[in-house]
């Protein structure tokens, strides 16, 4: 998953800065990158400047990740850190982390703008010279952004984000910058209390299996990146109350949802607008992606009318203010992976004309006609005998 969004693996004499929050992981799977890259024959050096050296080896040997050429060092001075390099001369070096690394040739307090950018800087041209692939690990502010100068990212060549849920074993490494390779990649982990393992067909994640077809669920394809993701949407209608009604969102933009439903009840006629809407996603999924509006306003429709929306249906489109649907990008990507995983029928905007083999589609120009469409579907399973 790694090699993936790195566009095939680490470049010699290349700078990788991995971001995230703290304990979504990072440390456990650059532990796993070291273990993998010694097991190929290759000497790599851990140097950590938040835990012991005593405290890294105990999660190795949990995570089973230890080996006689991955060598560790508890050090935040980075003229000492030089000095280990330049003694282990390994081919892979992981920095954890950037922040807590200081020089005595700059100014300031550890984990400053004028710290980290000479640190970065005296690293960076370590790994130019040598030819060592140095990896360094980044803390985030609360607002998600890499901690530190903005300069920070402009100087390595490789930037990825760890995101992930604390409630969640899912774990997404996103590219952002990638000076070898695509910038828009994503590799997907679980992360589990034995270590990390990567999840090369994502999609099931993000579906709840169930045998029979129940109202209030539909089924989309997003792009995250360049790779296909299935994801189901999960609605729910409450009885009506007096007053205002609530929206209860979890995985999906609130701002999108609430202009969805406002199409349902002017555009489609449906008097939603009075009822307590729960939506959710499956898997911890976020759908950021406005093809995800179809699914999301089939999966309200249905919890509406108690109409059940056959499991074998993905509904992708974008839908707008005047109700009409929208092509979106990708849509050739994202039916191929709906006709791999074997769904047979999709439900989209027209225009649509390379349809891979097995998946039949159904063109709807407007909210009101992809409504139709869902029923006639339901009512044509139904006349079949309740085959999906």
């Amino acid at each position: 998953g790694l090699d993936r969004v790195l566009g095939g693996g680490l470049v010699p004499g290349s700078v990788t800065l991995l971001a995230g929050d703290p304990g979504v992981g990072k440390s456990t799977l650059l532990l796993e990158v070291v273990h993998r890259w010694a097991e190929s024959g290759r000497r790599a050096l851990y140097l950590s400047g938040e835990e012991s050296a005593g405290q890294i080896r105990l999660r190795a040997e949990r995570t089973g990740c230890t080996h006689d050429e991955v060598f560790l060092a508890a050090e935040s001075d980075l003229q000492t850190a030089l000095g280990h390099i330049e003694q282990v001369k390994p081919s892979l070096i992981v920095v954890d982390s950037v922040q807590t690394m200081s020089t005595t040739e700059a100014d300031g307090v550890t984990g400053g703008v004028t710290q980290i950018r000479a640190v970065t800087t005296a690293l960076t041209m370590a790994a130019k010279t040598t030819g060592v692939a140095i990896i360094l690990v980044g803390h985030v502010t609360k607002d998600g952004a890499i901690a530190g100068p903005r300069s920070l990212e402009h100087l390595v060549d490789v930037v990825m984000h760890f995101e992930g849920d604390r409630s969640s074993a899912l774990r997404m490494v996103r590219g952002v910058k990638n000076r070898f390779g695509a910038a828009d990649e994503v590799g997907c982990f679980l992360l589990h209390d034995n270590g990390i393992e990567g999840v090369a067909d994502p999609s099931g994640l993000f579906l709840d299996q169930r045998p029979q077809p129940v109202s209030g669920t539909s089924v989309t394809v997003t792009l995250d990146g360049k790779r296909p993701l299935i994801g189901e949407v999960q609605a729910l209608i409450g009885s009506a109350s007096a007053g205002n009604p609530r929206r209860a969102v979890s995985g999906i933009d609130s701002a999108r949802a609430a202009m969805i439903t406002a199409v349902l009840e002017k555009r489609a006629h449906l008097n939603v607008g009075q009822n307590d809407i729960y939506l959710s996603t499956v898997g911890g999924m976020r759908l950021t992606d406005p093809s995800s509006d179809l699914a999301v306003a089939l999966a309200i429709a249905s919890a509406y009318a108690d109409i059940p929306m056959p499991t074998t249906v993905v509904a992708i489109g974008e839908v707008g203010l005047a109700g009409d649907l929208r092509r979106v990008t990708g849509m050739d990507r994202r039916l191929a992976e709906a006709a791999r995983l074997g769904f047979t029928c999709a439900v989209i905007p027209p225009g649509v004309k390379d349809v891979p083999a097995g998946l039949t589609v159904q063109s709807a120009d407007n909210i009101s006609g992809a409504l139709r469409v869902l029923r006639n579907i339901s009512d044509n399973v139904r006349d079949n005998g309740g085959r999906r």
